[in-house]
Parts: structure tokens; C-alpha cells; sequence
């Protein structure tokens, strides 16, 4: 990998954007991206994810001198289709996605954080989405992703002004989960991972894909799966472990 360094620790991978200075997303780092998602997907010592970026930003966003190198209009929509299919894919990812977020993610950067999970950021991160200032569009489905958590109000003005939001506001839009001193960050981010990896992976799966239905407001054909995964998790050995730790008051050992 040129770009991303990959760790695994008490069940825990870690991918850190490494691409100086503001970590943009190249072509390659995204395409690195999608093939360390290829092998975490299948990995069982990784339950649970972080992202997180290098030196001063999580991601300042898109490689914008690398836009000059594309020539047409058939190889910039190419590029945007590539970003939403990995993208979406990690919407949809089996496994928890945390992104832990300083400094800025903008643009790109703020399109990869909004296709995790959940977002922990530094309370005086930049959030936002300034495309429009170069005359340009999101292409990584930020249009799509942005008003889901602030809402079509403020999405529009984010997008039309250009302006950054802190990451104190993104948490009062619904946009981040929690904020942090820069000092706090990372520890925060790897004690919520921790409590995610002591999880059963199967029951951690299930419920990522149920609340995909949510998201969707596909209320009743969650439910219907819901009701499917509940028999499924209840007679597996981890359901049947955990019911016998919580009756004898001891912590449950998950076989995942």
C-alpha cells in the first residue's frame, strides 16, 4: 500500500489515510482502499474498523491536481462511479466502520467519513462539502449522504454557501456522534471499538444490515427481517453463549 497503512490490534484494524499533506483522495488511495476492504471483509481477527488520517487532517478531500490529468467527461463520471460503489459498499459493510476525524474532511474526505457508521470528530474540525467553489458537483454521492443526517435545509446551504461546519455543529446536526479534545480523539474512537469488538460478529452483522432498512425507511421489510435474524442469532452458539453468561452473571466468550 503507498498511500494507507493497515494494523490489527485486539481485534481491532486500523486504516490510516497516509498521504501528505492533506491525505486527498488519489484514484490509487481510493482504489487501495476498496482492496484493504477486500481483505478485512473476510478477516476474522478484524471485527471492527477504524479510519483515521495521518499528520493534520482526517481528509482535505479530493485530489484536485490530479483532475487536470483526466480528459473527458466519460472518465470524471468513471472516477465518481468507482468512489459511490466502494462507498456504498462500506454503508453496507458486515463489519463496524468507525471514522475518527480531525482536522478536516472535506469534499472527498467528508463523502468517505458520511459512508461509515459512525463519526467521532474533534470539536474545532472542518465538515463540509466546498465544491461548488470550484464549480463543481460532489461525485461521491455527498449529495445523496449529507441531507440524510442534516437535513435538505442545510444541506443546501452547506453545499450553496461552501462554508464548513465545526465538528461541535456536526454533532448538534446529527452529522458526527460525539466531539472530543484533539488530545481525546483516538482514545475515544478505539474505546468505542473495543466495546464493539467484545460483540458477537454475527449479532454486529445482523444489526448493521437492519438498520440499512431504516436508513432506507423501509420500515416493514425491516421489521420482517428483524423478526427472520432474531430466530437466527437466538439459536446460534454465540446467542446461546450469551444467554448462559447473562443466567450464571460471568462475561460471555463469543466463538463469532
Amino acid at each position: 500500500m503507498e498511500f494507507l497503512q493497515v494494523n490489527k490490534e485486539n481485534r481491532i484494524a486500523t486504516i490510516q489515510l497516509n498521504r501528505p499533506p492533506a491525505n486527498a483522495l488519489s484514484t490509487q488511495l481510493i482504489r487501495e482502499l476498496s482492496s484493504v476492504f477486500d481483505e478485512l471483509e473476510h478477516d476474522d481477527e478484524a471485527k471492527v474498523i477504524v479510519l483515521k488520517g495521518e499528520g493534520r487532517f482526517f481528509s482535505a478531500g479530493a485530489d484536485i491536481k490530479e483532475f487536470t490529468t483526466i480528459q473527458n467527461e466519460a472518465d470524471f463520471a468513471e472516477l465518481g462511479a468507482f468512489g459511490q460503489q466502494l462507498f456504498d459498499r462500506m454503508e453496507n459493510f458486515p463489519k463496524l466502520i468507525i471514522a475518527a476525524i480531525h482536522g478536516a474532511a472535506l469534499g472527498g474526505g467528508l463523502e468517505l467519513a458520511m459512508a461509515c457508521h459512525i463519526r467521532l470528530v474533534t470539536s474545532e474540525a472542518k465538515l463540509g462539502l466546498p465544491e461548488l467553489q470550484l464549480g463543481l458537483i460532489p461525485g461521491f454521492a455527498g449529495t445523496q449522504r449529507l441531507p440524510k443526517y442534516v437535513g435538505a435545509a442545510k444541506a443546501a446551504e452547506m453545499l450553496i454557501t461552501s462554508e464548513p461546519i465545526t465538528g461541535e455543529e456536526a454533532v448538534s446536526w446529527g452529522l458526527a456522534t460525539a466531539a472530543y479534545s484533539d488530545e481525546e480523539l483516538f482514545e475515544k474512537a478505539y474505546s468505542l471499538a473495543g466495546k464493539a469488538a467484545a460483540k458477537s460478529s454475527l449479532s454486529i452483522r445482523y444489526t448493521l444490515e437492519l438498520l440499512q432498512y431504516a436508513a432506507k425507511g423501509q420500515y416493514a421489510e425491516g421489521a420482517k427481517k428483524e423478526s427472520q435474524y432474531f430466530g437466527k442469532v437466538f439459536v446460534s452458539e454465540d446467542g446461546q453463549e450469551g444467554i448462559q453468561a447473562f443466567i450464571e452473571k460471568r462475561k460471555p466468550n463469543f466463538k463469532n
